[in-house]
């Protein structure tokens, strides 16, 4: 089961809150989020942390793992470093204690391709993938 991702907006209206409101948690630490470009992608466990909703049971040892693989063609040493920077940001933005994921960043240049390679529990993975094709969607405009 993946976890889903809320903007800032979609947050506000599942808490009965202004925008704004929202806004001012995340600012102030008390609402984990993750910074897209302009704008702000909450999980929902953040979300429903923040508004004491029980967190579901941790997941068993044996549970099953991810293994994913992104291979984005045409990309400059620059940004491949860009992108290095960023998928380490994001595993670094994830709560301490949860499972571990493992995301390895590999440039070919002779090739000008970027490669991404993901590997942890499902949801995780769906969710950094959710990401970087949000990432994708944004280079693209």
């Amino acid at each position: 089961m993946s976890e889903e991702l809320y903007t800032v907006e979609q947050a506000a209206e599942r808490l009965k809150l202004h925008a704004k409101t929202v806004l001012r948690a995340i600012r102030e630490e008390r609402l984990r989020a993750t910074r897209v470009g302009k704008s702000y992608r909450i999980l929902r466990s953040d979300l429903d942390a923040f508004a004491g909703v029980p967190a579901r049971a941790a997941s068993a040892a044996g549970d099953p793992w991810v293994t994913s693989i992104v291979d984005i063609p045409n990309v400059w040493p620059e940004m491949a470093q860009k992108w290095a920077r960023t998928v380490t940001n994001a595993l670094n933005a994830r709560p301490h204690g949860g499972p571990p994921l493992r995301a390895d960043v590999i440039y070919e240049p002779e090739r000008s391709h970027l490669k991404i390679i993901v590997v942890g529990p499902p949801g995780d993975v769906v969710n950094l993938m959710t990401l970087i094709r949000v990432w994708i969607e944004q280079l693209s405009l």
